[in-house]
């Protein structure tokens, strides 16, 4: 397999680039506070996942794979803050969400198939 097969890849890059065409749309003194975190943190969610699928041992791998989701509920934390603050409007926060939640269930598997491959259950 392929990481750009990889469904929570996959998914992981296309949130990043929703999250990106709303950090466009925000000022410069909110890129500074705000933005600028929020897209570091959405785009290392996909870093980590191809940084932990380029490893051997399952152990490496899910050390990316958890930096991965501390780096998504970041994500979150983001995109409820600029839903709050009135930066993103009610129906792109919504989406979002959905988007991220999708994901956190979808790496939580990806972390929990990873750990099975050595240690199958009986």
């Amino acid at each position: 397999m392929k990481l750009e097969d990889l469904e929570v890849y996959k998914l992981s890059r296309e949130i990043s680039r929703l999250i990106w065409e709303e950090y466009e749309k925000l000022n410069w003194q909110d890129k500074k506070v705000m933005g600028d975190q929020w897209i570091s943190a959405i785009d290392s969610i996909g870093a980590n996942i191809a940084e932990g699928f380029g490893r051997f041992h399952y152990l490496d791998k899910n050390k990316f794979n958890y930096n991965a989701r501390g780096s998504l509920l970041e994500s979150i934390y983001w995109t409820h803050v600029l839903f709050e603050r009135k930066r993103i409007p009610m129906e792109t926060h919504k989406i979002l969400l959905e988007g991220l939640e999708s994901l956190h269930h979808k790496l939580n598997n990806y972390i929990r198939t990873t750990k099975e491959q050595v240690n199958p259950r009986n």
